[in-house]
């Protein structure tokens, strides 16, 4: 009997109908599958931020300044944002990475150093990142994904910060899935309807300037800082066999940039909600995902994966610890 099977009967055979825990049911056996045992566990989980600035936000496709970026990583030093008390509340470590920030932290801050640039080019101009600068964030990702596993840490999120990052993730889902740009774009934080159409123009415009082919290439022109940062995570989070949790509509760009470099990082991947933002769902069809949440976010930061993260405990407690037919002395279906 193959691990599948073992663990598919375990269960089935606990204590209630086979399937009526439904979603829980399909998570245990993944983390099962992941961690290659019957008993998998969740050791020292940890949340990492990216944050990074764009230069495209020069052409005003965020309702918000630049400046937010580096003022929210403030935030998050302080404990005060959404994913701080999400994080705190259901036990995540939380690290917070500048690879690209257009602004100097004082040394005093928690904040870990890995900056790049200071931020991405313009991409109406010149392609978003040169090769060597992608690769340089990339591995900043990997890095701090072995350092978590140098202590311990098995379960694995990335969040992200930075003023315009729906823009690149919605030409990077465009370029690796040919789905329509207008189809791929939507209001980030809050653009309104003509402000989306002009938004649309311009990533139309990018999308026919520039002609890369590899899965580097488009993530260097394309892309930003901080998603080749998380791109560089997931791969590394693969190569450690950790359980990967993945957030919303800029997270999965760089699930779907990692998978065109390695297509088995999508079986360690948990997408844990379903993002509000225009794209989302079809980017997750595209992968064949499912996603655990369908809570109307929209937030970034990695919130999805914070507010999920007890829904990941549930399947591995319910596998580990609730009694099976026999244990129980319950008699089963015929």
């Amino acid at each position: 009997m193959t691990l599948k099977d073992q663990l598919q009967h375990k269960i089935d055979n606990k204590t209630k109908p086979i399937g009526s825990l439904g979603l829980l049911e399909n998570l245990a056996l993944q983390i099962g599958m992941v961690q290659n045992t019957l008993s998998p566990k969740i050791e020292k989980p940890a949340h990492l931020i990216f944050a990074a600035d764009h230069g495209l936000a020069d052409e005003g496709i965020s309702p918000y300044p630049k400046d937010v970026t580096w003022q929210m990583v403030m935030n998050f030093c302080a404990g005060g944002a959404s994913i701080n008390v999400f994080c705190r509340q259901n036990e995540l470590e939380l690290k917070v990475y500048d690879v690209g920030v257009d602004y100097s932290f004082p040394a005093e801050l928690p904040v870990i150093n890995a900056k790049v640039a200071n931020g991405s080019r313009n991409m109406r101009k010149e392609p978003a990142m040169t090769a060597e600068e992608c690769r340089a964030a990339m591995e900043a990702g990997a890095k701090a994904v072995r350092e978590e596993a140098a202590f311990g840490c098995n379960t694995i999120g990335c969040g992200e910060m930075g003023i315009g990052n729906t823009s690149p993730s919605s030409l990077l889902m465009h370029k690796f899935t040919g789905i329509s740009m207008e189809a791929c774009t939507g209001r980030g934080s809050g653009l309104k309807d003509e402000q989306v159409d002009r938004k649309t123009r311009i990533l139309k415009e990018i999308a026919g300037k520039y002609n890369p082919t590899t899965p580097e290439e488009i993530l260097a022109t394309f892309g930003g800082l901080e998603i080749a940062a998380m791109t560089g995570a997931y791969l590394e989070a693969k190569k450690q066999n950790m359980l990967i949790l993945i957030d919303g509509f800029i997270a999965t760009a760089a699930v779907l940039t990692a998978v065109q470099m390695d297509p088995a990082v999508k079986d360690n991947c948990v997408f844990c909600h379903g993002s509000d933002e225009k794209g989302h769902k079809l980017m997750l069809e595209h992968l064949g995902a499912k996603p655990l949440l369908q809570l109307g976010m929209r937030l970034g930061e990695g919130t999805g994966v914070a507010v999920a993260m007890p829904l990941v405990k549930s399947a591995v407690n319910f596998l580990n610890e609730m009694s099976s037919m026999e244990d129980a002395g319950v008699s089963n279906k015929d």
